[in-house]
């Protein structure tokens, strides 16, 4: 398992956002040599953990527990077949293109070892939004995404480090869980049942999915379900 890329963007005012900003850093592109990555801060305030990558709407992303976004190049040439179009790494707008990496069966509170100091921890999945299918430009992109629940990982920064294209990954702990990266994805888009299996994954699970699935209990608790 290693690392392809580490990917950065920069903003570019687009037509397609919803950012108060009108601007987007979603078209991410390889950094050449070393990349510092490091805890950015709270959501709402910081931006992303890669050193040189801009966030533009910190409403929906960025902060500590969306430090980090990782996708696997398999799913990339899948989406290549599929699409019928090159996908070049950072595409997505991952800052990180991972190979022989299970990103999507990944546990939540799973933790990744990246060189040798850098280490994270897998928080939630990638939620697809208007921006990502304006960069794209695929109709209906959205619901394709959705459909085929290939949808990477957020992760927080444990430690600090330094990485680089071709640096080992290595996964140092998984839970004592069955919560995947896919489920939270499938319970957080399409299959609301699902959420209350996502709080075996604790404190470990992004805070946004975590109140949803404690909402979604209240609420069927309340309705005698």
């Amino acid at each position: 398992m290693k690392l392809l890329s580490v990917n950065a963007g920069r903003a570019r005012a687009v037509d397609y956002t919803d950012s108060p900003t009108g601007s987007t850093g979603i078209d991410k592109l390889p950094a050449e040599g070393p990349v510092r990555v490091t805890a950015p801060g709270p959501k709402g305030t910081a931006g992303s953990g890669v050193a040189g990558d801009t966030v533009c709407d910190l409403r929906h992303h960025g902060g500590n527990d969306q430090a980090v976004y990782a996708f696997a190049r398999e799913d990339l040439d899948e989406w290549e077949r599929r699409l019928g179009r090159t996908l070049r790494n950072g595409g997505f707008g991952e800052n990180l293109t991972t190979s022989g990496v299970d990103v999507n069966g990944a546990l939540i509170g799973e933790r990744w070892r990246v060189g040798p100091d850098l280490l994270l921890e897998v928080t939630s999945s990638r939620i697809p939004c208007r921006t990502f299918q304006g960069h794209l430009g695929e109709r209906g992109w959205v619901r394709r995404f959705t459909q085929a629940v290939l949808p990477g990982a957020y992760l927080r920064v444990v430690e600090p480090g330094t990485i680089q294209a071709g640096d080992p990954v290595e996964v140092v702990h998984r839970p004592d869980h069955e919560v995947t990266v896919a489920l939270q994805f499938r319970a957080v888009t399409t299959e609301r049942a699902l959420l209350p299996e996502l709080l075996a994954a604790g404190d470990a699970l992004h805070p946004a999915a975590r109140a949803k699935a404690l909402k979604f209990v209240k609420q069927r608790q309340a309705q005698g379900n």
